[in-house]
């Protein structure tokens, strides 16, 4: 990579990081969502742990995921090449 690189003054690039960075915190969204809904309705019908058990791991899985998941990428500066990312 180049060490003059500077993206400062095109401002196509920086809207295609924050597409990027939409884009990314989108899906990050709906995959949680996505694990939480099959773990939970799992439980529900399929399990004898029946819907306070679903529910109960639902919500434990929803606060981990997007604790982990979600938060994280949406505090992440747009800048790539930025020092800590």
């Amino acid at each position: 990579m180049d060490a003059d690189f500077d993206d400062a003054g095109k401002p196509e690039l920086q809207a295609h990081e924050r597409t990027y960075h939409a884009v990314n915190v989108l899906l990050r969204w709906c995959m949680l969502l996505l694990a939480v809904s099959i773990t939970t309705l799992t439980l529900w019908f399929a399990t004898p742990a029946g819907f306070w058990g679903g529910t109960i791991v639902g919500v434990v899985l929803f606060v981990l995921g997007y604790w982990l998941m979600v938060r994280h990428e949406e505090k992440q500066p747009l800048n790539v090449w930025k020092a800590g990312r």
